[in-house]
């Protein structure tokens, strides 16, 4: 990968890997990320193997291009890496001791977290610490960790789906940035969120929203649709004073907002307004201050469900697992994990997304599959099966991550182990892929790049899934800024 130049309304200035968008005047930078890091499990075998880190190439002009240069393994087992964050990032600028040289790992199932120095070689990232289950147990009562995002404190936050016995419970552990202890919770005795998942904070306006998902114990074996009217997944937004940390207000989306995922500010930290997307309703929401300083929430984007034949139910949704807001905050993209695509949506007019960009790649609706589709609002022909150099993608789009240039979307097709034996058990036996979409960046579009493939179906030790996404100078989805 070449050097990316971004380009904002407002200052880029690096300092120690950290940048930050004080207001000023237009200016430009370029950063030149030649590596990704990617949390991957096996989970194709009856023999248990430890999940893993994996590095990689994804310098064009390198010889190893495409590969995964190394592989760091985990020393437990069962662990589900999952997602992963920093230890500094743009809200530390200005702190000159604070650099970007720990990645931190939470493991959703087993609640341990890995500190992983990705500072002393970065291109062969070595664990630094361990924080066992226990600690988050007894200290914050606390289970399944899940985002991690750094604070400008120096402290790490990260956000849990539930307590110890596998109910929900939407709270928030704090780690020492430098011993990477458990401090406790962020949030105060008995004020954590029915359901817990991501979380996006912004200082500027004193406030941080965080989304729900579901209770570890029922989303653990697989989804069962009469677990949602049994009220284990969540459907709420819920407000917190920054500074207080006081829970201020809760946003019930109702069934138009069934499983919120994945929440996104807009990047530039003046703006009171950003983007969830509803996994299960396969909607997107804005989400705004109001005039009154209260906080609101508005259907923008909706992909209607299918009626299909040859599934586990009459009605197909999307399920909207990831979505990403471009640095410029021009353009919004989301994947469609079971509909098999990836959406580009220019947001120039917050209120009015336009779709400018779409592009398939497998999931459960491809024409040589057992679903026949038997109506459909959109009117798209059914998709045919996404083969790239001879290699058939198993499973749908899921994972995203964007370059700092908007050019070039990356994906990986895992969600989490016990859905993926569910919805693409092909996917388990051959293993998920890493693939790069060409964005056009100016007028939208989306294209496969035909040229690049990570196939995790080819690992030494067997298939493998890879889920999450980091670039080691930072990314669309880690940064916040102050």
């Amino acid at each position: 990968m070449k050097g990316e130049t971004v380009c904002f309304s407002f200052d880029v200035l690096p300092v120690n890997d950290l940048v930050t968008f004080p207001s000023g005047h237009f200016k430009s930078n370029t950063f030149s990320p030649q590596i990704v890091y990617l949390p991957c499990i096996y989970r194709n075998t009856d023999i248990l193997k430890p999940d893993y880190l994996a590095t990689v190439d994804v310098d064009a002009s390198s010889s190893t291009y495409c590969q995964v240069i190394h592989r760091l393994p985990m020393p437990n087992l069962r662990d589900e890496l999952h997602h992963s964050g920093w230890n500094a990032c743009s809200s530390c600028f200005g702190d000159a001791s604070k650099k970007r040289n720990r990645l931190i790992l939470p493991s959703l199932v087993s609640s341990r977290i890995y500190v992983v120095d990705v500072g002393t070689n970065p291109r062969a990232p070595q664990i630094h610490k361990m924080v066992e289950p226990v600690d988050l147990f007894w200290k914050c009562d606390l289970a399944n960790p899940h985002t991690s995002h750094c604070l400008a404190n120096g402290q790490i936050m990260i956000s849990c789906l539930g307590d110890p016995s596998g109910n929900g419970k939407g709270g928030f552990i704090l780690l020492d940035g430098e011993t990477f202890e458990v401090a406790g919770n962020w949030e105060h005795p008995g004020e954590a969120a029915p359901f817990g998942y991501d979380f996006w904070y912004q200082p500027r306006h004193n406030v941080m929203i965080s989304t729900e998902w579901g209770a570890p114990r029922a989303l653990a074996d697989g989804f069962n649709p009469a677990d949602v009217m049994e009220g284990f997944y969540g459907s709420r937004l819920h407000i917190w004073d920054w500074t207080s940390h006081r829970k201020l207000q809760t946003l019930d989306l109702g069934k138009d907002g069934a499983v919120p995922l994945e929440v996104r500010f807009l990047h530039d930290p003046n703006a009171t307004e950003g983007y969830v997307g509803c996994a299960l309703s396969s909607n997107v929401f804005r989400f705004y201050r109001t005039p009154e300083r209260e906080w609101a929430a508005e259907k923008v984007i909706s992909v209607p469900s299918k009626k299909v034949e040859g599934w586990m139910l009459p009605e197909m949704p999307g399920l909207i697992t990831d979505i990403l807001i471009s640095l410029d905050d021009r353009f919004l993209y989301f994947s469609n994990w079971l509909h098999g695509d990836i959406r580009q949506y220019d947001i120039t007019d917050r209120r009015k997304p336009q779709l400018v960009g779409q592009v398939f790649l497998g999931g459960s609706l491809v024409s040589d599959g057992p679903v026949r589709v038997l109506e459909d609002p959109e009117n798209q022909p059914q998709p045919h099966p996404c083969i790239i150099q001879g290699r058939r993608v198993y499973g749908g789009p899921q994972m995203l991550q964007l370059s700092l240039d908007g050019q070039r979307l990356y994906l990986t097709t895992s969600l989490f182990s016990s859905w993926d034996k569910q919805f693409y058990p092909e996917m388990v036996r051959h293993g998920s892929v890493m693939l790069q979409i060409d964005v056009n960046s100016i007028s939208g579009g989306l294209s496969l790049n035909n040229n690049f493939l990570v196939d995790f179906g080819e690992e030494p030790d067997g298939p493998a899934l890879a889920h999450e996404l980091r670039y080691p100078g930072g990314d669309c989805t880690s940064d916040i800024w102050v």
